[in-house]
Protein backbone atom coordinates (compact mmCIF):
# COMPACT_ATOMS: atom_id res chain seq x y z
CA UNK A 1 0.00 0.00 0.00
CA UNK A 2 1.14 3.54 -0.51
CA UNK A 3 1.34 5.99 2.32
CA UNK A 4 -1.09 8.44 2.16
CA UNK A 5 1.09 10.59 4.37
CA UNK A 6 3.61 10.68 1.36
CA UNK A 7 2.04 12.86 -1.37
CA UNK A 8 4.74 14.52 -3.80
CA UNK A 9 3.08 16.78 -6.44
CA UNK A 10 5.82 17.94 -9.24
CA UNK A 11 5.01 21.59 -10.02
CA UNK A 12 6.16 22.04 -13.54
CA UNK A 13 3.67 22.54 -16.03
CA UNK A 14 0.87 21.92 -13.63
CA UNK A 15 -2.49 24.46 -14.08
CA UNK A 16 -4.27 22.31 -11.21
CA UNK A 17 -2.14 22.42 -8.25
CA UNK A 18 -3.73 24.66 -6.16
CA UNK A 19 -7.16 22.92 -5.95
CA UNK A 20 -5.31 19.63 -5.79
CA UNK A 21 -3.73 21.49 -2.45
CA UNK A 22 -6.79 22.39 -1.57
CA UNK A 23 -8.24 18.77 -1.80
CA UNK A 24 -5.35 17.20 0.28
CA UNK A 25 -5.56 20.10 2.73
CA UNK A 26 -8.94 19.52 3.22
CA UNK A 27 -8.62 15.71 3.90
CA UNK A 28 -5.68 16.79 6.67
CA UNK A 29 -3.48 15.50 4.07
CA UNK A 30 0.36 16.49 3.78
CA UNK A 31 1.54 17.09 0.35
CA UNK A 32 5.21 18.18 -0.83
CA UNK A 33 5.73 20.45 -3.96
CA UNK A 34 8.57 20.12 -5.64
CA UNK A 35 10.27 21.04 -8.75
CA UNK A 36 12.18 19.55 -11.23
CA UNK A 37 15.15 19.68 -9.86
CA UNK A 38 14.34 18.80 -6.39
CA UNK A 39 13.51 15.40 -7.47
CA UNK A 40 17.32 13.83 -7.65
CA UNK A 41 17.76 15.37 -4.39
CA UNK A 42 14.67 13.51 -2.44
CA UNK A 43 13.81 9.93 -1.07
CA UNK A 44 10.62 9.42 0.30
CA UNK A 45 10.00 5.53 0.07
CA UNK A 46 6.06 4.50 -0.74
CA UNK A 47 5.23 7.69 -1.87
CA UNK A 48 2.65 8.64 -4.63
CA UNK A 49 4.05 11.18 -7.06
CA UNK A 50 1.31 13.26 -9.13
CA UNK A 51 2.26 15.23 -12.43
CA UNK A 52 0.68 16.83 -15.13
CA UNK A 53 0.97 14.95 -18.58
CA UNK A 54 3.21 17.76 -19.82
CA UNK A 55 5.59 16.70 -17.24
CA UNK A 56 5.47 13.36 -18.25
CA UNK A 57 6.10 14.68 -21.87
CA UNK A 58 8.69 17.11 -21.12
CA UNK A 59 11.15 13.98 -19.59
CA UNK A 60 10.21 11.71 -22.80
CA UNK A 61 8.09 9.78 -21.93
CA UNK A 62 7.08 6.91 -19.37
CA UNK A 63 10.01 4.86 -18.91
CA UNK A 64 12.18 8.17 -17.93
CA UNK A 65 9.45 8.97 -15.33
CA UNK A 66 9.38 5.28 -14.10
CA UNK A 67 13.07 5.57 -13.59
CA UNK A 68 12.83 8.84 -11.74
CA UNK A 69 9.75 7.45 -9.51
CA UNK A 70 12.40 4.54 -8.48
CA UNK A 71 14.75 6.67 -7.82
CA UNK A 72 12.43 8.87 -5.34
CA UNK A 73 11.35 5.26 -4.13
CA UNK A 74 7.94 6.08 -5.23
CA UNK A 75 5.04 3.34 -5.95
CA UNK A 76 2.22 4.98 -7.69
CA UNK A 77 2.35 7.06 -10.03
CA UNK A 78 -0.94 9.56 -10.97
CA UNK A 79 -0.68 11.21 -14.31
CA UNK A 80 -3.21 13.93 -14.78
CA UNK A 81 -4.49 15.33 -18.24
CA UNK A 82 -6.76 18.46 -18.75
CA UNK A 83 -7.95 18.38 -21.88
CA UNK A 84 -10.81 20.43 -23.01
CA UNK A 85 -11.53 19.11 -26.40
CA UNK A 86 -11.75 15.29 -25.20
CA UNK A 87 -13.92 13.22 -22.77
CA UNK A 88 -12.97 11.83 -19.35
CA UNK A 89 -11.16 8.88 -19.48
CA UNK A 90 -8.80 6.92 -16.63
CA UNK A 91 -6.81 3.84 -17.41
CA UNK A 92 -3.87 2.17 -15.54
CA UNK A 93 -0.97 0.03 -15.77
CA UNK A 94 1.48 -2.31 -14.15
CA UNK A 95 -1.40 -3.41 -12.01
CA UNK A 96 -2.77 0.10 -11.10
CA UNK A 97 0.64 1.48 -10.15
CA UNK A 98 0.98 3.60 -13.05
CA UNK A 99 -2.07 5.85 -13.64
CA UNK A 100 -3.86 7.91 -16.18
CA UNK A 101 -6.72 10.50 -15.84
CA UNK A 102 -8.14 12.77 -18.68
CA UNK A 103 -10.32 15.45 -17.38
CA UNK A 104 -11.94 18.38 -19.49
CA UNK A 105 -12.67 20.35 -15.75
CA UNK A 106 -10.90 19.33 -12.38
CA UNK A 107 -14.73 19.39 -10.33
CA UNK A 108 -15.60 17.91 -7.42
CA UNK A 109 -15.91 13.88 -8.67
CA UNK A 110 -12.63 14.55 -10.71
CA UNK A 111 -10.79 15.46 -7.14
CA UNK A 112 -12.42 12.53 -5.55
CA UNK A 113 -11.24 10.27 -7.79
CA UNK A 114 -8.23 11.09 -7.44
CA UNK A 115 -8.36 11.01 -3.87
CA UNK A 116 -9.63 7.56 -3.73
CA UNK A 117 -6.69 6.25 -6.17
CA UNK A 118 -4.33 7.41 -3.14
CA UNK A 119 -6.89 6.22 -0.32
CA UNK A 120 -6.70 3.03 1.22
CA UNK A 121 -10.23 4.01 3.66
CA UNK A 122 -13.54 2.94 2.37
CA UNK A 123 -15.38 6.29 3.00
CA UNK A 124 -14.75 9.67 2.45
CA UNK A 125 -16.77 12.48 3.64
CA UNK A 126 -16.75 16.32 2.63
CA UNK A 127 -19.78 18.08 4.89
CA UNK A 128 -18.89 19.90 7.77
CA UNK A 129 -21.45 18.10 9.71
CA UNK A 130 -19.59 15.04 9.44
CA UNK A 131 -16.37 16.86 9.72
CA UNK A 132 -17.65 17.90 13.48
CA UNK A 133 -18.95 13.84 13.60
CA UNK A 134 -15.71 12.42 13.10
CA UNK A 135 -13.74 14.88 15.11
CA UNK A 136 -16.14 13.59 17.90
CA UNK A 137 -15.52 9.89 17.60
CA UNK A 138 -11.47 10.56 17.50
CA UNK A 139 -12.36 11.87 21.09
CA UNK A 140 -14.65 9.50 22.71
CA UNK A 141 -12.31 6.44 20.67
CA UNK A 142 -9.42 7.77 22.65
CA UNK A 143 -11.34 6.87 26.06
CA UNK A 144 -12.56 3.71 26.72
CA UNK A 145 -16.55 4.96 27.36
CA UNK A 146 -19.32 2.76 26.18
CA UNK A 147 -20.87 4.32 23.11
CA UNK A 148 -24.68 4.22 21.83
CA UNK A 149 -25.29 5.38 18.11
CA UNK A 150 -28.18 6.42 16.99
CA UNK A 151 -29.38 7.27 13.58
CA UNK A 152 -31.75 6.22 10.58
CA UNK A 153 -30.90 3.34 8.18
CA UNK A 154 -27.96 3.43 6.11
CA UNK A 155 -26.31 6.49 7.60
CA UNK A 156 -23.01 4.85 8.53
CA UNK A 157 -23.87 3.80 12.20
CA UNK A 158 -21.13 1.05 11.71
CA UNK A 159 -18.34 2.70 9.81
CA UNK A 160 -18.44 5.00 12.79
CA UNK A 161 -18.24 2.10 14.92
CA UNK A 162 -15.24 0.76 13.14
CA UNK A 163 -13.78 3.77 12.79
CA UNK A 164 -13.84 4.58 16.94
CA UNK A 165 -12.42 0.77 17.09
CA UNK A 166 -9.36 1.75 14.77
CA UNK A 167 -8.78 5.06 16.44
CA UNK A 168 -8.65 3.22 19.94
CA UNK A 169 -5.96 1.90 21.55
CA UNK A 170 -7.84 -1.36 20.63
CA UNK A 171 -7.12 -1.11 17.44
CA UNK A 172 -5.00 -4.12 17.09
CA UNK A 173 -7.28 -6.31 18.78
CA UNK A 174 -10.36 -7.72 17.62
CA UNK A 175 -13.68 -5.74 16.48
CA UNK A 176 -16.86 -8.14 16.68
CA UNK A 177 -19.91 -7.02 15.17
CA UNK A 178 -23.25 -8.83 16.24
CA UNK A 179 -26.48 -7.71 14.73
CA UNK A 180 -29.46 -8.88 17.12
CA UNK A 181 -32.41 -8.33 14.71
CA UNK A 182 -31.13 -11.00 12.88
CA UNK A 183 -30.46 -14.04 14.92
CA UNK A 184 -32.95 -15.89 16.52
CA UNK A 185 -33.37 -14.88 20.63
CA UNK A 186 -32.43 -19.03 21.65
CA UNK A 187 -29.25 -18.14 19.31
CA UNK A 188 -28.50 -14.83 20.03
CA UNK A 189 -28.43 -15.86 24.04
CA UNK A 190 -25.60 -18.53 23.43
CA UNK A 191 -23.64 -16.16 20.40
CA UNK A 192 -23.30 -13.70 22.72
CA UNK A 193 -22.06 -15.30 25.44
CA UNK A 194 -21.06 -18.59 25.14
CA UNK A 195 -22.25 -22.36 26.36
CA UNK A 196 -20.67 -25.29 27.44
CA UNK A 197 -20.94 -28.66 25.76
CA UNK A 198 -23.74 -30.35 26.27
CA UNK A 199 -25.67 -27.28 27.80
CA UNK A 200 -28.43 -27.65 25.20
CA UNK A 201 -29.75 -29.81 22.34
CA UNK A 202 -27.09 -29.66 19.56
CA UNK A 203 -24.32 -27.98 21.73
CA UNK A 204 -21.87 -30.90 21.16
CA UNK A 205 -18.61 -28.61 21.88
CA UNK A 206 -18.18 -25.71 24.23
CA UNK A 207 -17.88 -21.84 22.34
CA UNK A 208 -16.69 -18.90 23.72
CA UNK A 209 -19.16 -16.57 22.70
CA UNK A 210 -18.48 -13.37 20.89
CA UNK A 211 -17.96 -11.46 24.60
CA UNK A 212 -14.90 -13.49 25.05
CA UNK A 213 -13.57 -13.70 20.98
CA UNK A 214 -13.84 -9.64 21.57
CA UNK A 215 -11.84 -9.88 24.44
CA UNK A 216 -9.11 -6.58 24.73
CA UNK A 217 -10.99 -5.32 21.65
CA UNK A 218 -14.35 -3.59 20.52
CA UNK A 219 -18.15 -5.52 20.64
CA UNK A 220 -20.66 -3.55 18.60
CA UNK A 221 -23.54 -4.92 19.26
CA UNK A 222 -25.87 -3.86 16.10
CA UNK A 223 -29.61 -2.63 16.32
CA UNK A 224 -29.75 -3.70 19.89
CA UNK A 225 -33.34 -1.71 20.13
CA UNK A 226 -34.07 -5.37 18.99
CA UNK A 227 -32.39 -7.54 21.86
CA UNK A 228 -35.32 -9.30 23.95
CA UNK A 229 -36.04 -8.15 27.29
CA UNK A 230 -35.02 -11.36 28.39
CA UNK A 231 -31.27 -11.00 27.36
CA UNK A 232 -31.24 -7.54 28.32
CA UNK A 233 -30.82 -8.21 32.22
CA UNK A 234 -28.11 -10.73 31.13
CA UNK A 235 -26.58 -7.76 29.19
CA UNK A 236 -26.38 -5.42 31.87
CA UNK A 237 -25.00 -7.64 34.30
CA UNK A 238 -22.02 -8.51 31.87
CA UNK A 239 -21.46 -4.27 31.25
CA UNK A 240 -21.88 -3.74 34.98
CA UNK A 241 -19.60 -6.86 36.67
CA UNK A 242 -17.34 -7.12 33.48
CA UNK A 243 -17.66 -10.69 33.86
CA UNK A 244 -19.31 -13.17 31.44
CA UNK A 245 -21.38 -16.52 32.53
CA UNK A 246 -21.52 -19.22 29.64
CA UNK A 247 -24.70 -21.34 28.79
CA UNK A 248 -24.36 -24.31 30.98
CA UNK A 249 -21.40 -22.69 32.72
CA UNK A 250 -20.93 -22.01 36.78
CA UNK A 251 -18.31 -19.49 37.29
CA UNK A 252 -17.52 -16.06 35.89
CA UNK A 253 -15.08 -15.45 33.36
CA UNK A 254 -13.62 -11.97 33.26
CA UNK A 255 -13.61 -10.04 30.20
CA UNK A 256 -12.15 -6.81 29.26
CA UNK A 257 -14.35 -5.63 26.45
CA UNK A 258 -15.04 -1.90 24.89
CA UNK A 259 -18.96 -2.15 23.83
CA UNK A 260 -20.49 -0.13 20.94
CA UNK A 261 -24.10 -0.11 20.43
CA UNK A 262 -26.38 1.44 17.53
CA UNK A 263 -29.99 1.58 16.84
CA UNK A 264 -32.46 3.55 14.19
CA UNK A 265 -35.25 3.73 16.84
CA UNK A 266 -35.99 6.10 19.38
CA UNK A 267 -34.90 4.66 22.47
CA UNK A 268 -36.70 7.05 25.08
CA UNK A 269 -39.88 5.58 23.26
CA UNK A 270 -38.59 2.02 23.89
CA UNK A 271 -37.42 2.51 27.05
CA UNK A 272 -41.43 4.07 27.97
CA UNK A 273 -43.19 1.53 26.21
CA UNK A 274 -41.53 -1.03 28.09
CA UNK A 275 -39.75 -2.76 25.40
CA UNK A 276 -36.22 -1.32 26.56
CA UNK A 277 -34.87 -1.97 29.93
CA UNK A 278 -34.36 2.00 31.15
CA UNK A 279 -31.34 0.90 33.81
CA UNK A 280 -29.59 -0.76 30.44
CA UNK A 281 -30.79 1.78 28.29
CA UNK A 282 -28.56 4.32 30.82
CA UNK A 283 -25.57 1.75 31.08
CA UNK A 284 -25.44 2.41 27.16
CA UNK A 285 -25.81 5.62 26.76
CA UNK A 286 -22.76 6.96 28.32
CA UNK A 287 -21.72 8.67 25.16
CA UNK A 288 -24.10 9.11 22.74
CA UNK A 289 -23.29 9.71 19.02
CA UNK A 290 -26.07 10.73 16.55
CA UNK A 291 -25.63 10.07 12.14
CA UNK A 292 -27.33 12.37 9.92
CA UNK A 293 -29.83 11.55 7.10
CA UNK A 294 -27.76 11.85 3.85
CA UNK A 295 -30.42 14.58 2.62
CA UNK A 296 -28.93 16.70 5.82
CA UNK A 297 -25.19 16.42 4.70
CA UNK A 298 -25.45 17.34 0.98
CA UNK A 299 -21.66 17.78 0.55
CA UNK A 300 -20.93 14.18 1.26
CA UNK A 301 -22.98 13.10 -1.73
CA UNK A 302 -20.16 13.23 -4.19
CA UNK A 303 -17.62 11.84 -1.45
CA UNK A 304 -19.64 8.81 -0.78
CA UNK A 305 -20.32 8.68 -4.60
CA UNK A 306 -17.20 8.29 -5.84
CA UNK A 307 -15.70 5.67 -2.68
CA UNK A 308 -18.83 3.57 -4.19
CA UNK A 309 -17.45 3.93 -7.47
CA UNK A 310 -14.63 2.74 -6.23
CA UNK A 311 -16.05 -0.19 -4.45
CA UNK A 312 -18.03 -1.85 -7.82
CA UNK A 313 -15.65 -0.99 -10.19
CA UNK A 314 -12.13 -2.42 -11.67
CA UNK A 315 -9.01 -1.54 -9.97
CA UNK A 316 -8.11 2.20 -11.30
CA UNK A 317 -10.76 2.37 -13.90
CA UNK A 318 -13.66 4.39 -11.78
CA UNK A 319 -16.30 5.96 -14.07
CA UNK A 320 -16.96 9.62 -14.19
CA UNK A 321 -20.30 11.38 -12.70
CA UNK A 322 -20.93 14.36 -15.04
CA UNK A 323 -22.51 17.09 -14.16
CA UNK A 324 -26.21 16.78 -15.14
CA UNK A 325 -26.18 13.08 -13.23
CA UNK A 326 -24.50 14.81 -10.44
CA UNK A 327 -27.15 17.44 -10.11
CA UNK A 328 -29.94 14.78 -9.70
CA UNK A 329 -27.69 12.76 -7.12
CA UNK A 330 -27.19 15.76 -5.09
CA UNK A 331 -30.41 17.15 -4.90
CA UNK A 332 -32.56 13.85 -4.66
CA UNK A 333 -33.58 13.47 -0.83
CA UNK A 334 -32.60 9.73 -0.65
CA UNK A 335 -34.85 7.97 2.12
CA UNK A 336 -32.79 4.83 1.62
CA UNK A 337 -29.66 6.87 2.14
CA UNK A 338 -26.44 5.42 1.59
CA UNK A 339 -27.79 1.96 0.81
CA UNK A 340 -30.24 3.61 -1.71
CA UNK A 341 -27.13 5.96 -2.92
CA UNK A 342 -25.15 2.25 -3.64
CA UNK A 343 -28.14 0.51 -5.23
CA UNK A 344 -28.50 3.39 -7.92
CA UNK A 345 -24.78 3.53 -8.63
CA UNK A 346 -24.51 0.12 -8.91
CA UNK A 347 -27.44 0.42 -11.89
CA UNK A 348 -25.58 3.41 -13.28
CA UNK A 349 -22.83 1.08 -14.23
CA UNK A 350 -24.22 -1.10 -15.83
CA UNK A 351 -25.63 1.29 -17.90
CA UNK A 352 -23.58 4.21 -18.57
CA UNK A 353 -21.37 4.48 -21.47
CA UNK A 354 -17.66 5.43 -21.67
CA UNK A 355 -16.98 5.56 -18.24
CA UNK A 356 -19.33 8.34 -17.98
CA UNK A 357 -22.25 8.32 -15.80
CA UNK A 358 -24.86 10.70 -17.27
CA UNK A 359 -28.81 11.68 -16.45
CA UNK A 360 -30.08 8.74 -18.21
CA UNK A 361 -28.20 6.51 -16.48
CA UNK A 362 -29.29 7.46 -12.86
CA UNK A 363 -32.71 5.31 -12.30
CA UNK A 364 -34.45 6.14 -8.92
CA UNK A 365 -36.72 3.80 -6.86
CA UNK A 366 -39.64 6.09 -7.02
CA UNK A 367 -42.79 6.51 -9.00
CA UNK A 368 -42.35 10.53 -9.02
CA UNK A 369 -39.01 9.34 -10.63
CA UNK A 370 -39.76 11.28 -13.80
CA UNK A 371 -41.59 14.58 -12.25
CA UNK A 372 -38.38 14.49 -9.70
CA UNK A 373 -36.21 14.31 -12.57
CA UNK A 374 -37.80 17.18 -14.36
CA UNK A 375 -37.99 19.37 -11.40
CA UNK A 376 -34.37 19.28 -10.84
CA UNK A 377 -33.83 20.12 -14.34
CA UNK A 378 -36.03 22.82 -14.50
CA UNK A 379 -34.29 24.21 -11.49
CA UNK A 380 -30.61 23.81 -12.81
CA UNK A 381 -32.79 25.66 -16.46
CA UNK A 382 -34.00 28.23 -14.35
CA UNK A 383 -30.25 29.03 -13.07
CA UNK A 384 -28.64 28.55 -15.96
CA UNK A 385 -31.65 31.56 -17.36
CA UNK A 386 -30.76 33.71 -14.54
CA UNK A 387 -26.80 33.28 -14.77
CA UNK A 388 -27.41 34.17 -18.55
Amino acid sequence: NCNMENILIVKESFDNINELNELFSSKNLDVKILGSDELGQINSPKSVLICDKRFEESVKGKSSLLKIARNIGSIKIIILHSCTTENYAMDSDMGGSFVNIRFKDMDEVIKEIIFQEISTKKYSFSDSKTVSLIKIAEKVASTDVTVFIHGPTGTGKEVISNYIHQKSERAKNPFIAVNCAAIPENMLEAMLFGHEKGAFTGASSANKGNFRYADTGTLLLDEISEMPLSLQAKLLRVLQEKKVTPIGGQRDIDVDVRVIATTNRNMMNEVKEKKFREDLYYRLNVFPIGTLNLSERKDDIIPISVALLKRHSEKSNLPYIDKSAQNIIKNYIWPGNVRELENVLQRAIVLCDDKVIREKDIMIDISEESSFISSVQDDINNQSALQA
